[in-house]
């Protein structure tokens, strides 16, 4: 892997400049002239850590699109029969996959690229911790940059299996190591930052709001766990943050995925956006068209259309009809007319529910395009909330990273498999979430009804209920709409041109044949 690292400023003259709240929602890269760096400056050891939240964020439109789009719960958009626009983003979807594809390597290369970057703002830090500034702050930064950086790796390696371990930008000091071996690295890693890091909710940090805190680096620590099945540790993980009494569930699931839902009660972790409440000039957005819809009819009509190139699938919304769910199937899926006539096309679901429409909750109207018959309404953000002025698609949205529904069914899952009810029943754990949901509550739950309760619930969100099926080896569930999935198509084929560039990931590849 080649090494490019672009240190971001740390001249204290502009950080000081900037009020703390907004330097974590508007990180400004700015490079260094050699020797210009005060490394005794305690605004300047805080410009460096603005520097790795700005490479946080630096999310490309392809690398949400590439990790999210296998699971059972969504679908390829790009066109609605043969031949697709963007074929082999479609063919990913099927479980085919061309490792010389550009989104692949644009991915992978992107998110290490990133990593590196926050790794190389941590050697930074330990300068200067080393002239003198702080100990204790300079170790919260580090280890926040230690979180950021776990939560990329962690989605890298479920994507790829085996990946990089960059613990250092020293390139002697580089290796590819398998899946288990990362995850017990972040999981080492975790248990480090977690000690070090302020006790709070992340909407309670006054010097950057949002920023991580503990609780983060549990949550990451025990979806790590989760991934090596180690049922006992992500209970007794997910415990700490549940008992902690520091987080709940947004009282609107509706509202949770819209601005209403910025740095929630319920959000362990976001990608924090802004447009700054102007019309113009400065903006910080992820581009949210690839998820929008090429035709509609907004109540703000400035606001433009998408791409459609990403759709929740009709698998997901029968099982949500199925079981009655509403408030969570209305908020996950929109729906055009060719949609819903596709839905009731099925005798099964001939006869929809009143509130099934075209048009939003918020008024905006989805019409009959050419790639896509739904679309994700985790990914929406209505025309009205717009900033008047902004005319991009989903402009000024946040996108949550982990939230705390996430952590209470990965509890509840934890402890139907064998792990320790040290904050509450596995019962109690799914309630809260089935009720805000409008559900039933149940009683006695097993494992495959946590496992439904998480496809209901987290749905579009990371690929979660992708690699929940690859954990579980439930090929079965990922066999539908005419694909046949295996456990060889778990990860993604090593970009090509990585393997190029990397003896060793090549090494490693050609040793292990799962690559």
């Amino acid at each position: 892997m080649k090494k490019k690292i672009y240190i971001l400023g740390l001249l204290s003259i502009v950080m000081l400049s900037i009020s703390c709240n907004k330097q974590l929602n508007a990180p400004r890269e700015l490079e260094t002239v050699g020797g210009d760096v005060d490394y005794t400056n305690p605004s300047a050891a805080r410009a460096a850590l603005v520097g790795a939240y700005s490479t946080f964020l630096n999310f490309y439109w392809e690398q949400l699109a590439l990790l999210q789009v296998r699971g059972d719960d969504v679908n390829s958009g790009g066109g609605k029969s043969a031949p697709y626009d963007q074929e082999p983003y479609h063919d990913i979807d099927l479980f085919n996959y061309d490792a010389n594809y550009w989104m692949l390597n644009s991915t992978w290369d992107g998110m290490f690229q990133n990593v590196l970057q926050i790794t190389a703002q941590m050697e930074q830090l330990e300068i200067f911790k080393q002239n003198g500034v702080n100990a204790s702050l300079i170790d919260q930064y580090i280890a926040e940059c230690k979180v950021l950086r776990a939560f990329i790796t962690l989605q890298l390696s479920r994507t790829w299996g085996g990946v990089f371990k960059v613990a250092s930008t020293d390139q002697a000091a580089l290796e590819v190591l398998p899946k288990e071996d990362i995850m017990r690295w972040i999981i080492e890693d975790m248990d480090d930052a977690a000690s070090k890091l302020p006790d709070m909710h992340p909407n309670q940090r006054t010097d950057l709001k949002g920023g991580v805190t503990k609780y983060t680096a549990l949550a990451i620590k025990a979806m790590a766990q989760q991934e090596l099945k180690d049922y006992p540790g992500v209970a007794a993980t997910t415990a700490l943050i549940i008992n902690s009494g520091k987080f709940s569930l947004h009282n609107d699931f509706n509202k949770l995925f819209k601005t209403a839902g910025k740095l929630s009660n319920e959000n362990l972790l976001e990608l924090q956006y802004s447009d700054f409440n102007t019309g113009s000039g400065e903006s910080r957005n992820y581009l949210g068209a690839f998820f929008g819809p090429p035709a509609w009819n907004p109540v703000v009509s400035t606001v433009t259309t998408g791409w459609g190139f990403y759709e929740p699938s009709d698998k997901y919304i029968k099982f949500m009809l199925s079981r009655g769910e509403r408030i969570r199937l209305q908020t996950s899926v929109i729906f055009t007319p060719s949609g819903i006539d596709r839905i009731k096309a099925d005798p099964a679901y001939a006869t929809l529910p009143g509130w099934v429409s075209n048009t939003t909750q918020e008024g905006d109207v989805f019409l009959d395009n050419p790639r896509a018959y739904f679309f994700s309404g985790k990914h929406y953000l209505p025309s009205v909330e717009n900033i008047p002025g902004r005319t991009g698609y989903a402009s000024n949205k946040n996108y949550i990273c982990i939230r705390y529904a996430e952590i209470l069914l990965m509890y509840a899952e934890a402890v139907t498999r064998g792990g320790a009810a040290g904050a509450g029943s596995a019962d109690a754990a799914v309630n809260l979430v089935r009720t805000r949901a409008g559900m039933p509550a149940l009683s006695g739950v097993t494992s495959q009804q946590v496992m439904d309760e998480k496809y209901a619930e987290l749905a579009m969100e990371w690929g979660i209920r992708f690699y929940d099926m690859i954990r579980l080896e439930n090929t079965t569930e990922l066999s539908y709409d005419g694909r046949t999935f295996a456990m060889n198509k778990k990860y993604l084929p090593y970009p090509l041109a990585a393997l190029d560039k990397s003896f060793l990931l090549k090494q490693y590849a050609d040793t292990h044949p799962e690559h």
